[in-house]
């Protein structure tokens, strides 16, 4: 089978602004679809001149409002736009034209054979899942038409069954689940045999379906180079509303010449991500949150340090299970060490800031390169139960707990997701610690990576502090991963 291809979808509002996009993405595309009904000025006449100039294979689309498109006019003037625009074709016309499901026209059947342009039969439900795939890409290519399907997954277990279903298909199709929960078949389009995968430019409504860049799928996903056999790792989470993980891992793979790529898959349950993993082939996956706990009951084994910290990020599949690994712990101490300049925190008295999931990484870390800590937490309780784990100290993230914050201020590492995404100067609300004052001996690490500079660290590179993100510790957790995946360092 040919590789699928890369179609941009055109959502500019006039013809020329197309041709603009075209060009603009033209070494990253192998077909455009033209969205008629997306254009606030209709030439057919210009419209039917379109292929013409472009050097791309071209679908023919005019989405209806009720197919989740722009064009509101009666079927009738539809099917009289359609054929205004192929009787202005020239020697060069439209290589495809999408119909939907139910909507059927002899003369503009016939109009369409003559031309030498394919149909694609189409259909959408922007609601609700579609799990008889077989059944219905059956009915949709009857006249030896390409059967499209395009649906809202409510899950991955829908996602699941798309790749299922698609694997008993033998004839030409597309086969696509929007929104973030479909992002797997867009990348993996080679893994469900489409014919093509549809891409766009930044814009909201379709994003919002879930389109990626082009771009992006060609300089982060390598798309064209995915094939039946490409292995496949990724990252799950829920709701994985951002992750930087697939720019990492995939960039490791392009350097050591490995065919594998690495992909999103939103869970709301870690079983269905399993689930999800034994369909498509995964063989490794990065875990997050709320899943770093929730995963190990289906281990086969974990090791000794995923067991201190009652977390793993990383679960490789050998041949008689699942085995789980945490590699937050290592990232963070090689980041840490390096950031400080030591060799390990012997003598050193060091603040934690924050009790959550993130922490427990951090103050395995901690203990293990032989450093003293208190653990600042609101809920008290929280912080108690991993201090004591350790031999720590623990008090309430508050002004009450100044003096201690003081006596433990060699280095202060912010555990929380305070801060993250906040472009806005220091305040209560986006710094942990607002409340103290820093006199500039502190080093200050925070764990969150966007912004590049956090409010906190703001805060204290003002004071003449040094200070650090958490985009090293990701960096370096992401090697370890990277080497577990595929036996090979980064």
């Amino acid at each position: 089978m040919n590789r699928p291809q890369l179609c941009l979808t055109l959502t500019g509002t006039s013809i020329q602004e197309n041709y603009e996009l075209v060009e603009k993405y033209k070494s990253e595309i192998d077909m455009v679809e033209l969205r008629v009904d997306l254009l606030s000025s209709i030439s057919p006449e210009d419209i039917g001149d379109f292929p013409a100039k472009i050097d791309f294979p071209c679908i023919l689309t005019i989405r209806r409002t009720v197919d989740g498109g722009k064009y509101s006019d009666s079927e009738e003037n539809r099917k009289l736009l359609f054929c205004k625009i192929f009787s202005e074709c020239g020697i060069k016309t439209f290589s495809y034209v999408d119909f939907e499901d139910n909507f059927y026209d002899e003369n503009l059947t016939a109009h369409v054979s003559a031309l030498n342009i394919k149909v694609i039969r189409s259909m959408h439900d922007f609601k609700n899942p579609v799990l008889n795939i077989v059944e219905k890409v059956n009915e949709l290519s009857k006249n030896n038409e390409i059967p499209k399907i395009a649906f809202m997954p409510s899950s991955l277990s829908d996602v699941t069954n798309l790749f299922i279903e698609a694997k008993k298909i033998n004839k030409e199709h597309i086969l696509l689940a929007m929104g973030p929960y479909g992002i797997p078949s867009r990348i993996l389009a080679a893994k469900l045999g489409n014919l093509l995968t549809f891409s766009s430019p930044a814009n909201p409504e379709l994003q919002s379906l879930a389109h990626i860049d082009p771009v992006k799928m060609n300089a982060v996903y390598n798309f064209r180079n995915i094939t039946a056999q490409t292995k496949v790792f990724g990252i799950t989470g829920f709701p994985l509303a951002a992750t930087s993980s697939p720019e990492l891992h995939n960039a490791g793979y392009k350097k050591n010449n490995i065919d594998a790529v690495y992909i999103p898959v939103k869970a709301e349950n870690i079983e269905e991500a399993l689930a999800f993993n034994e369909v498509t082939g995964i063989t490794g996956m990065s875990v997050t949150i709320p899943h770093k706990q929730k995963v190990i009951p289906f281990l086969k084994e974990i090791t000794d340090e995923a067991k201190n910290i009652e977390a793993c990020n990383t679960i490789v599949k050998k041949s008689d299970g699942w085995y789980g690994y945490n590699t937050d712990a290592p990232g963070f101490s090689k980041s840490l060490l390096e950031f400080t300049g030591l060799k390990d925190l012997t003598g050193k008295k060091i603040a934690i800031i924050g009790a959550g999931g993130a922490s427990c990484a951090v103050i395995y870390a901690v203990y293990k390169l032989g450093g003293k800590a208190c653990i600042f937490n609101r809920t008290v309780s929280k912080a108690e139960v991993l201090a004591k784990k350790y031999g720590f100290e623990y008090a309430e993230l508050s002004e009450n707990s100044i003096q201690k914050l003081k006596e433990y201020s060699d280095i202060i590492i912010q555990t929380t997701s305070k801060g993250m995404k906040s472009d806005e100067p220091a305040n209560p609300e986006n710094d942990p610690i607002f409340f103290y004052d820093f006199n500039g001996s502190e080093m200050v690490f925070d764990i969150v990576y966007v912004p590049e500079v956090t409010p906190i660290m703001a805060r204290a590179e003002k004071a003449g502090c040094k200070t650090i993100n958490g985009f090293d510790m990701l960096r370096y957790q992401g090697y370890e991963q990277f080497n577990l995946f595929t036996g090979k360092d980064y």
